[in-house]
């Protein structure tokens, strides 16, 4: 008797990619609109103003500024994009 499985699919390959989750720029940097300012599951942080919120929960700016992160109501953090003075 052979102590080997003959044909079989392999034991390997459930490893899933990383997922880069995360806060990409913080408060007090510069971002230009359309950067991505943090990727998450859930709301953990809420749009303020000049920011959005995508279908995956990514918050990216709507406008160029500074990344600022404060805490909204019920002590909710909120993330806003302070506008660059022209």
């Amino acid at each position: 008797m052979a102590h080997k499985k003959g044909v079989g699919s392999s034991k390997n390959g459930r490893e899933s990619a990383a997922q880069r989750l995360g806060v990409k720029i913080w408060g007090g940097q510069k971002c230009l609109a359309g950067n991505i300012i943090v990727r998450q599951r859930g709301s953990k942080h809420n749009a303020g103003s000049g920011v959005a919120m995508g279908k995956d929960d990514t918050l990216y700016a709507l406008i160029d500024g500074t990344v600022n992160f404060h805490k909204g109501k019920r002590d909710k953090s909120v993330v806003s994009v302070i506008p660059a003075e022209a």
